[in-house]
């Protein structure tokens, strides 16, 4: 089993930048790729990026390419999120996950999830 933390959220205004991070604990951290998903009321949650166990690939829903990148450290158990140039639309709450699996923009496909954390972009 995996425990992942979410820390980093917070309010910031359009054009801002905040740095998510994913502490994981737990079974291996390197044996699993990991992914941030988005989710806000009333809508289904929405795949973000994931990267791959090594980190030798990235993957990004094209809504936030070229202002979000996900990186990961082995060392420290940790997977991070950089967003910048932030939009209100990106306002949710951020999950982290981890998959042993390979379809990494379906959220049914990873086993263990963060608690979220709030990220609030004002207009």
């Amino acid at each position: 089993q995996v425990q992942l933390v979410e820390s980093g959220g917070g309010l910031v205004q359009a054009g801002g930048s905040l740095r998510l991070s994913c502490g994981a604990s737990g079974r291996t951290f390197s044996s699993y790729a990991m992914g941030w998903f988005r989710q806000v009321p009333g809508k289904d949650r929405e795949f973000v990026t994931a990267i791959t166990w090594n980190g030798s690939r990235t993957y990004y829903a094209s809504s936030v390419k070229g202002r979000f990148t996900i990186s990961r450290d082995n060392a420290k158990n940790t997977v991070y999120l950089q967003m910048n140039s932030l939009k209100p639309e990106d306002t949710a709450v951020y999950y982290c996950a981890a998959t042993q699996r390979s379809w990494y923009h379906r959220d049914s496909e990873y086993d263990y999830w963060g608690q979220g954390t709030q990220v609030t972009v004002s207009s």
